[in-house]
């Protein structure tokens, strides 16, 4: 399972240092690169027309295919064998992971959240979710915040872990690039309806189940294990998406507060049904009570992804 402790390598070394901002300076990053490269790509192909489907699917199998070549690239010519190039090839995988940036940028918004700033909260929580926080008292701040935890815990790191631990430095090259695609091109816009379902459709896919592992990995890590299984099969499929619902019910039964439910994008309200409704709404406290749940949840993680490659 040299896989996972290249995975292991990869999550410890972002635990660590995360990515520093003066090697962001001198180089940027990885998925800045992957998506000034979708960027030029979706200019040139997405012109228009009938074909736009057709299109956004060669583009989508254009961006991973690239992925996985450059990266078995890599692993032929960079990498040694035995735990050399285990450690190399975590090195090379450590900027595809986002352990410490995702705590940080939660973690932002709790701080002056307890305080009682919420102003300050807000400006943070804008940089993390796509409503607007302008109207947000502090519990719907604490609300965005625990959601995009839950659903980014998932994309940013347990489905990037994942996939590197089934197919090593291909695979998640090819997750990040997929999950790139649907960030930047997969909306519901008259410019990306048509040209960005492909890459909506298979960034749905390769959540599947990086989604419901974590939800298992809150409920299993939180203090009420029973009541958080219980949200996530109750609730998770009524959520809009077929992935976020698991770790955002999870994450909201485990804490006993209620997430998702009606939130506002510009003018338009948008009446999402809430999950663990019966709860109360989060209090500013509740925001610290979900970053200490993703941290033990991570450690678990971190201590499977070790178990499997001592195997």
């Amino acid at each position: 399972m040299s896989f996972a402790g290249a995975m292991l390598v990869a999550c410890l070394i972002d635990a660590a240092i995360g990515w520093p901002g003066g090697l962001y300076r001198r180089i940027g990053h990885p998925v800045v690169w992957i998506g000034a490269g979708i960027t030029a790509l979706e200019r040139a192909c997405n012109r228009g027309g009938r074909g736009r489907r057709l299109a956004g699917g060669a583009l989508v199998a254009l961006g991973a295919t690239g992925a996985v070549t450059l990266a078995a690239l890599a692993v032929q010519t960079a990498l040694p064998e035995g735990w050399a190039g285990v450690v190399l090839g975590g090195v090379l995988a450590w900027p595809l992971v986002a352990l410490r940036s995702m705590h940080a940028h939660v973690a932002a918004v709790s701080a002056p959240l307890s305080a009682g700033d919420t102003g300050t909260a807000r400006d943070a929580v804008s940089l993390i979710v796509g409503r607007d926080p302008s109207r947000l008292d502090a519990s719907g701040v604490a609300r965005a915040a625990l959601e995009s935890l839950a659903e980014n815990t998932s994309d940013g790191v347990v489905a990037p872990v994942f996939w590197g631990v089934v197919a090593g430095l291909p695979g998640i090259a090819a997750y990040k690039t997929i999950n790139t695609l649907d960030s930047m091109i997969g909306h519901r816009t008259e410019r990306f309806e048509a040209f960005g379902k492909g890459a909506a459709r298979l960034d749905d896919a390769v959540n599947l189940l990086p989604a419901r592992l974590t939800g298992v990995l809150f409920a299993v890590t939180g203090a009420r294990p029973r009541a958080a299984l219980a949200a996530m099969a109750r609730d998770a499929r009524r959520h809009r998406s077929p992935n976020a619902g698991w770790p955002e019910a999870a994450m909201a039964g485990s804490l006993d507060v209620r997430l998702s439910g009606p939130r506002l994008y510009g003018d338009t309200v948008a009446e999402e049904p809430w999950l663990n409704g019966a709860a109360p709404d989060p209090a500013p406290d509740d925001l610290g009570r979900g970053l200490a749940l993703y941290r033990r949840a991570m450690l678990v993680m971190l201590a499977g992804l070790a178990g499997l490659a001592l195997l």
